[in-house]
């Protein structure tokens, strides 16, 4: 007994350890992963001498400020000497390099860790509305049709028989092996003769059907017992009215979770939108941040800035349909 005990709790000791082991490998991962992205927003919230400091700061250090014409125009300065009657002798800092020296009243000296000011100055800097506007309408437009097509296609080919059905889905699988690049030639020459070249209709119709997305749709809808489609059929149903009252709602977490890796992705487009549209009104958010990296130059806390804010819409995304998305992924792997 006493060695079925010990045996118990040796076992304990190790599953314990092994535990331990595993969370710690996990948690150290996810902070390689996240790091990127933490240091962005540590970034986008230094002043610009301080980004391009070697060896870098990992959390800001206090800088002082001075306040300009405007009032959210704030000045870097340095504090070299404190003077009588609360004066300060101070050295105004641009960039890396060293401007004028100035004798002002200490209480103009504005102390600040985080400057939150770059977000605004970001965002006035470039029609970053006008962007986002587009950007919505092409990522959204996109992915509406792009589930209503997976859905109808891949209730067509999981329930529905038609000749040569294995045949083209099989083609249809190995258009995935496809570049995406041979395709742009061949694409902008159909919608530049349609007369679609700078419109909404060139950044959303060719995109508006997805083969993996028809692959999901089609594995997951084999899952569905074959019992409620035949009930279905004998209460007088039609393929639309089986894939309205039966199919979609059972394929809820699927259809979040491709429509939430087709946006993700729509949303992040860049080459497609550079090469269909050619006017600053039509520009998405991609297009948009290329475009005020060239301009905004070695001010790499606006340029991060405006990264981060490009990602907020993102992350409230995948924050409400976090658990439909792994509930979607884990189901589409059965058969």
């Amino acid at each position: 007994m006493e060695k079925k005990d010990k045996k118990i709790q040796l076992y304990r000791v190790k599953k314990t350890i092994l535990d331990v082991l595993k969370y710690l490998f996990l948690s150290v991962g996810s902070l390689i992963m996240v790091f990127p992205f933490v240091w962005m927003v540590i970034t986008s919230l230094k002043a610009p001498d301080e980004t391009t400091k070697f060896p870098p700061t990992l959390i800001p250090e206090v800088k002082y400020f001075i306040q300009m014409d405007r009032e959210d125009d704030l000045q870097r300065v340095r504090i070299l000497k404190e003077l009588p009657e609360d004066k300060v002798k101070v050295e105004i800092i641009l960039g890396l390099q060293k401007q004028k020296q100035l004798v002002i009243d200490k209480s103009r000296i504005i102390k600040k860790r985080l400057i939150w000011e770059n977000y605004s100055k970001a965002w006035k800097s470039a029609p970053f509305g006008r962007y986002f506007i587009n950007n919505f309408i092409m990522a959204g437009g996109t992915t509406i049709l792009y589930i209503l097509t997976s859905l109808l296609a891949g209730y067509a080919f999981s329930k529905m028989h038609f000749p040569l059905k294995k045949t083209i889905f099989g083609v249809l699988l190995a258009t995935i092996m496809v570049p995406g690049q041979l395709l742009l030639i061949p694409n902008y020459v159909i919608l530049a003769r349609l007369g679609w070249i700078n419109t909404f209709y060139a950044l959303i119709i060719p995109f508006s059907v997805n083969i993996m997305g028809i692959y999901f749709l089609t594995q997951y809808i084999d899952t569905i017992p074959q019992d409620l489609f035949d009930a279905a059929m004998i209460d007088g149903c039609s393929n639309f009215q089986i894939l309205k009252k039966i199919v979609a709602p059972l394929s809820k977490s699927v259809l979040l979770t491709i429509g939430l890796i087709g946006f993700v992705g729509h949303w992040n487009a860049l080459l497609w939108p550079l090469i269909v549209t050619n006017s600053p009104e039509m520009r998405t958010l991609q297009v948009g941040l290329a475009v005020f990296r060239q301009e905004s130059g070695i001010y790499w806390e606006l340029l991060t800035a405006a990264a981060t804010f490009s990602l907020i819409p993102l992350i409230i995304l995948f924050l409400l349909v976090q658990k439909h998305y792994i509930t979607g992924i884990a189901r589409t792997g059965l058969k």
